[in-house]
């Protein structure tokens, strides 16, 4: 791929800006012609989401688990549960389904998760120690030991359930565990059937000033060097990989990857490298053009002596290429060569011809060309790009819309103003783009999409085969079930077009022994037309209408696990007739622990660096193993944050780390601890998890 000079990258996007399609000009259809439909208001932590071919939608959460979302009568259930490993950001992470996914022939889910392997985890009885964390510094000997892996498996879908005995294991990435951050990664098929695996650079980045984290020192833990990830071509990190998966679970290498295979130290599998957090990839199976988005660095401003401020970047990939990372932002806005054991700085380096020289670098010294990027931005606003504003710096790729016309085509699908043009999504703007490309893939328009319906912490969206598209909202908090977080379909209803009643469902009680009398709420449920509803509760999902009253109350009688459903009809208009879905799970015969810090407590002050003693108050119903708690501390940004290390056990010590590059008084940092503590179960009942979260406030 050709490299653009900056100056001329800009000419040609202002050139292309000024002469956009009519299409883009004519402007896009109003946001009331659009409607966004909850589909769980309770996904757990979710992180990604595939919608299946009959319109069943599966969507992941961190700590392990497939949900799966039932159109037809509005059920959110569990299809798998995978045991991960969770320090920092690991667990179970992407989504995808086979491209010729037709549920008797192929049923294959493909899954990119974190298995537990024997990574050392915290010791409860040495509540001064915590072994989950790898050293900072030390020898080999003493890294190895986490030494770990992400996994891309694949899965027989088997009616509702993912079948986990069916695993086919694809391809380990090798990750360096117990330390901080992006081991994230998403899975995308093109039109020829090819898989595109984007991984995160596995590097710790809270100690090299929000610049390039390329501290090579002898002792240093390599996870504090990019260098052996990203910029190391015999390595799979800070890459996106294209393979092509056969049917016994193996694979081979397409024409056209970075590097030809028996190329000494290199990897095939490579087909983008010099990443640093891609966290969503997105592919355009008409044209197998792929739409990346990388996470930026937290630097604030330019230093001479370090590099460029935070640089977040989108671009449409056609062919193989380096991007840059940790060497340069952009292929005009090289990084500085940093000495991380004298604190001096060398040169920039050279983004035509980069060279890798780090001592941890397993691959090729001579780099490939860094590309550069069709938008890149950073925290305020840019003067290249406005249309972006100002803001954190979360970019996402998102899908390509492809209009049909046919008679087949669904009536909630999006009108032909969106065909062949991908979205983008911001994390932390909670706002959806549209980029207009021409037929070289240059950007020639960039507009809003929706600008009035809510997103809060988009994390992933996908056209579905009705033209709709679905929508996987985190919420804003950290590292759990936000109260924002979402799975959501928008749909078109056109012009003066009725919307669906909104249903909300809520539980005076959702676990407790029986006899369990629940006073059930609607409060909530709307209709944005106004018109008057129709109420229909099923107490135990057995599709008999149990009460017609917006507020009613049932007693459980007997143990079992319950979802009570409240369906909301519209009614009394001429366009009428349209239904909203609500649940609230209910247990019987067992009940939630709770879970209270005793020390330390919300609010608290303390200085970044501090050894903070802990200790968790449990009450359950059952014998509490004190072995069972985890207590997390996460470095709070925002309203984001990255969880640092796990403790176990009832009371400890946690220290925290220092963020090199932030000002606690100025960046909104924070010290956030999490406690959560998960009974066993009893006679067959799952088993119920209680938390707590408190936010300490730093001093300096």
């Amino acid at each position: 791929m050709r490299r653009v000079p900056l100056l001329a990258a800009v000419a040609a996007v202002t050139t292309a800006l000024m002469s956009a399609p009519a299409v883009a000009a004519e402007g896009p259809p109003p946001d009331e012609e659009f409607q966004k439909v909850v589909l769980n208001d309770h996904p757990g932590e979710p992180i990604d989401l595939a919608v299946l071919p009959d319109g069943r939608v599966l969507h992941t959460t961190r700590q392990g688990e497939v949900r799966m979302h039932h159109p037809d009568t509005g059920r959110n259930t569990v299809a798998a549960t995978l045991d991960v490993y969770e320090h920092d950001e690991e667990g179970l992470q992407s989504v995808a389904v086979d491209p010729g996914f037709n549920g008797t022939t192929n049923r294959w889910v493909y899954l990119y998760y974190s298995p537990p392997l024997n990574t050392p985890t915290d010791d409860p009885s040495t509540p001064d120690i915590n072994e989950g964390d790898a050293p900072e510094s030390g020898t080999p000997e003493q890294f190895a030991p986490f030494e770990g892996a992400l996994q891309l498996s694949r899965f027989q879908l088997n009616g509702d359930q993912l079948d986990l005995s069916t695993e086919q294991k694809i391809l380990d990435v090798g990750v360096d565990r117990g330390l901080c951050c992006h081991v994230g990664g998403d899975i995308v098929f093109d039109g020829d059937g090819n898989l595109y695996l984007s991984t995160g650079d596995d590097t710790n980045p809270f100690a090299s000033g929000g610049y390039a984290p390329i501290d090579e020192r002898a002792g240093r833990n390599p996870a504090f060097d990019a260098q052996r990830s990203s910029a190391n071509t015999n390595d799979l990190r800070g890459k996106v990989l294209r393979i092509k998966v056969e049917e016994n679970g193996s694979y081979t290498i397409p024409n056209g990857n970075l590097f030809a295979p028996g190329t000494p130290s290199t990897r095939p599998e490579i087909y983008l490298m010099g990443l640093r957090n891609p966290f969503r990839i997105e592919v355009n199976r008409m044209t197998n053009e792929l739409y990346v988005a990388d996470y930026s660095p937290d630097a604030d401003h330019a230093d001479p002596n370090r590099g460029p401020a935070g640089t977040g970047k989108w671009f449409a990939a056609r062919e193989a290429g380096n991007y840059g990372w940790p060497y340069c932002a952009t292929a005009e806005l090289p990084y500085v060569d940093y000495d991380f054991a004298t604190g001096t700085s060398g040169a920039p380096f050279d983004c035509a011809a980069p060279v890798n020289e780090s001592p941890n670098n397993t691959g090729l010294t001579q780099l490939p060309p860094v590309e550069q990027p069709q938008v890149w931005y950073g925290y305020g606003q840019s003067e290249q790009f406005p249309e972006l504003g100002a803001g954190g710096i979360g970019p996402m790729a998102g899908p390509v819309y492809h209009y049909d016309d046919g008679r087949g085509r669904a009536p909630i699908a999006w009108p032909q103003h969106y065909d062949g043009m991908p979205l983008f999504y911001e994390w932390t703007r909670d706002y959806m783009k549209g980029f207009r490309l021409d037929d070289s893939g240059a950007l020639t328009g960039i507009e809003n999409v929706l600008p009035s319906i809510p997103l809060s912490g988009p994390i992933d969206m996908e056209f579905g085969p009705d033209g709709a598209l679905y929508v996987l909202d985190y919420g804003k908090g950290y590292f759990g079930e936000n109260p924002e977080a979402a799975l959501s379909r928008i749909d078109y209803i056109g012009p003066g077009g009725n919307h669906s009643p909104e249903a909300k469902a809520s539980a005076s009680a959702t676990n407790g022994q029986a006899p369990l009398t629940v006073s059930f709420s609607s409060e909530g449920t709307g209709d944005a037309d106004g018109d008057r509803l129709i109420y229909e509760w099923d107490f135990d999902s057995n599709g008999t209408v149990d009460s017609r009253e917006p507020n009613p109350t049932h007693t459980y009688t007997d143990n079992g696990v319950y979802t009570a459903m409240l369906r909301v009809t519209d009614t009394g208009g001429p366009n009428t007739g349209k239904t909203g879905l609500a649940e609230v799970n209910v247990v019987v015969g067992n009940v939630a622990p709770t879970v209270q810090f005793v020390t330390p407590v919300d609010g608290q002050q303390f200085s970044f660096g501090d050894v903070i003693n802990y200790e968790v108050a449990v009450t359950d119903d059952q014998p509490v193993d004190c072995s069972k708690v985890e207590v997390t501390y996460i470095l709070g940004h925002d309203d984001h944050g990255h969880p640092q290390t796990t403790a176990s056990g009832c009371s400890g010590s946690i220290q925290t780390t220092v963020p090199e590059g932030h000002d606690p008084a100025t960046d909104n940092l924070r010290g956030v601890f999490q406690a959560t503590y998960t009974d066993p179960g009893v006679d067959g009942l799952p088993s119920l998890t209680g938390e707590h979260e408190v936010v300490l406030q730093p001093t300096s």
